[in-house]
């Protein structure tokens, strides 16, 4: 797997990279992957829920995680991720392969989005959870299943931050329903092949443990 940027004409020097988020996998466990997988050094700094309203006024829109490139702060995980895997081949080879990475991604987002993550009412939040695992995510993970057929990743030859961020959602639902994938073998294999890629398995025994 060629994890090295297409464009070596780019600057040598690699920026200061800064990863603020709470201590959790969530919406920086993307990031994290691609900063594993590329071999690029960061801070990762994670904060305390305490901290947070103090913090969050700091930001325009209020919301992390938060990339800081040379103190400039990047916003939106799957911006930062865009902007990471660019001119390498965790983004896909080509821009039809570029666009169909894109488009899983986007389609796991909009299923995680539906989900009350801040819901203060338990027993709302439960009911909510339990009908989106239940009712609506059979119809996506049989899609999901049915686009990746026999193939080893889910576009192209070799892996992209598509199948990184297949890994990551699944994680967090299995959380929630741990049978969800019982009749999707394929799909349990993929995250298999994810985690067993040297840099993400590193990762993954290094990574603070958290429920989410």
């Amino acid at each position: 797997m060629n994890k090295r940027r297409r464009d070596t004409a780019q600057n040598h020097t690699m920026p200061n990279y800064k990863l603020i988020y709470f201590n959790m996998r969530g919406r920086a466990e993307i990031i994290r992957y691609i900063f594993a997988y590329l071999d690029i050094k960061y801070e990762d700094h994670r904060i305390d829920q305490a901290d947070w309203p103090e913090i969050k006024s700091t930001l325009p829109f209020g919301k992390i995680p938060i990339l800081e490139v040379d103190g400039l702060n990047l916003h939106q995980s799957l911006a930062i991720a865009r902007y990471l895997t660019r001119n390498t081949d965790l983004a896909g080879k080509t821009e039809l392969e570029q666009c169909q990475v894109d488009a899983i991604v986007d389609t796991l987002d909009d299923f995680m989005s539906r989900f009350p993550w801040a819901e203060k009412r338990q027993d709302i939040k439960n009911q909510i959870f339990k009908e989106l695992l239940t009712c609506d995510a059979p119809p996506l993970l049989q899609s999901l299943d049915t686009y990746l057929g026999e193939n080893e990743w889910f576009i192209g030859d070799s892996v992209t931050w598509a199948d990184f961020y297949w890994e990551i959602c699944s994680t967090t639902l299995l959380v929630f329903k741990p049978d969800l994938l019982d009749i999707h073998p394929r799909l349990v294999t993929l995250r298999k092949k994810v985690q067993s890629i040297p840099a993400i398995a590193d990762w993954i025994l290094r990574r603070p443990q958290t429920k989410l």
